[in-house]
C-alpha cells in the first residue's frame, strides 16, 4: 500500500535523527529540499501544510508553473542545472541556488540580482565523482572560482553541492560525500571575505543517510517524500 506524504516525511525525519547520531556532529541542523520534479501542485501543497519550508526545482520552467500556485512560508531552490539564459527568470524568486558550476553563470547572477535589488545566495556545484555526465566544476578549479565570486557583489558563495552517481548500494557515495566535506572544511578553514561555508548539499532520496553521516546540512529528496514519479 502507498504510503502518504505525512508518513513518508515522519520516515524521513526518523532516519536523519538515526543518521546524525553516527555522525560526527550529531547537533547539527538538517533541512530536507523536497524535490518537485513532475509532482503536482497539490502534492507540494500537502507537503508544505505539513511542515516542508523548501521545495526544489530542476527546471526553471517548471519552478515558475508552480511558483504562485503554493500558499504558505516557502524558500525555493533551483537544484538542476541552470543555463545563463533562464537566470532572469528566476532570480526574484529563489532562495538558493545550488548548481553554480562556471563563472559565466556566477557573473550573470550577480548581474541579475543587482538589476533586482538583491543578493542571491549560491552553492558551488562540484564534480568529485568525474562522472562526464555530471555538471559541476572539477574539484580543483574550487578555490578560484570561490575567490572570483568575492568580486562579485550580486552573489554570495555560502558551500558546496554534489550529485554521488546512482547505485543500489548507497555506501557507494560516501567516498564521494567524504571528499566533498573535506573541500568544504578546507575552504571554510581559509576564512575568505564575503565567502561563508555554511551549507553542505548532498544526498538524494536513495542515499541521504550516509550523506548526513558525512557532514551533509542539506539532503534533496524526491520519491522518497513524493513516491515514483513518471519522467516520461
Amino acid at each position: 500500500m502507498m504510503m502518504s506524504i505525512g508518513e513518508n516525511l515522519r520516515i524521513i525525519q526518523e532516519r536523519i535523527r538515526e543518521s546524525l547520531i553516527k555522525s560526527v556532529s550529531p547537533e547539527r541542523q538538517i533541512d530536507v529540499i523536497a524535490v518537485t520534479k513532475k509532482v503536482a501542485v497539490d502534492q507540494i501543497q500537502e507537503a508544505v501544510n505539513l511542515g516542508v519550508r523548501n521545495v526544489g526545482e530542476n527546471k526553471v520552467q517548471e519552478m515558475l508553473g508552480k511558483f504562485d500556485q503554493i500558499d504558505g512560508l516557502v524558500n525555493w531552490h533551483m537544484i538542476g542545472h541552470l543555463q545563463r539564459n533562464k537566470v532572469k527568470y528566476i532570480v526574484d524568486k529563489v532562495s538558493l541556488i545550488h548548481s553554480v558550476d562556471s563563472l559565466p553563470l556566477m557573473e550573470e547572477i550577480s548581474v541579475r540580482a543587482l538589476k533586482s535589488g538583491r543578493q542571491i545566495d549560491c552553492l558551488i556545484q562540484v564534480n568529485v565523482s568525474g562522472e562526464v555526465s555530471k555538471f559541476g566544476i572539477e574539484p580543483t578549479e574550487l578555490e578560484d572560482l570561490i575567490k572570483k565570486s568575492q568580486e562579485l557583489s550580486g552573489i554570495r558563495a555560502i558551500g558546496l553541492m554534489t550529485m554521488a552517481p546512482y547505485d543500489d548500494n548507497p555506501e557507494k557515495a560516501r567516498p564521494y560525500f567524504k571528499k566533498l566535506n573535506e573541500l568544504f572544511q578546507l575552504t571554510k578553514e581559509k576564512r575568505l571575505s564575503s565567502v561563508e561555508m555554511k551549507v553542505l548539499s548532498m544526498g538524494m532520496s536513495n542515499d541521504f543517510d550516509v550523506a548526513v553521516q558525512e557532514g551533509a546540512t542539506m539532503v534533496r529528496i524526491g520519491s522518497a517524500l513524493f513516491g515514483s514519479r513518471n519522467y516520461a
